[in-house]
């Protein structure tokens, strides 16, 4: 047996998602988990397992940064492909020794 690898294979393109909608939906099941639990803060207090209320809080104030984050993200990747099919006369680089 050979230790030599195979012929190389060239790589996937990646796969994309709609990023927004699962941060979106992931975040409102955070703060949905944290308003459902409020009521019941007294007998975690008992219990000491507020964080569980706390956590659900932390999920769902990440999750608005996320969506943040995702939404500036798909806004880039929109301006770089209208940039690219636009070419590089428009909004394209511009030659230095033009000016």
């Amino acid at each position: 047996m050979s230790k030599q690898p195979g012929p190389l294979r060239e790589a996937p393109e990646p796969l994309e998602a709609n990023d927004v909608m699962t941060v979106t939906v992931g975040t409102a099941v955070w703060f949905a988990l944290f308003v459902v639990q409020l009521p019941f803060y007294g007998w975690y207090s008992d219990h000491g397992h507020t964080w569980f209320i706390w956590t659900c809080a932390a999920g769902g104030g990440l999750g608005l940064v996320g969506l943040k984050y995702v939404r500036s993200r798909r806004d880039a990747i929109a301006r770089h492909r209208a940039a690219a099919a636009a070419g590089p006369g428009e909004d394209g680089p511009q030659d230095p020794q033009d000016t």
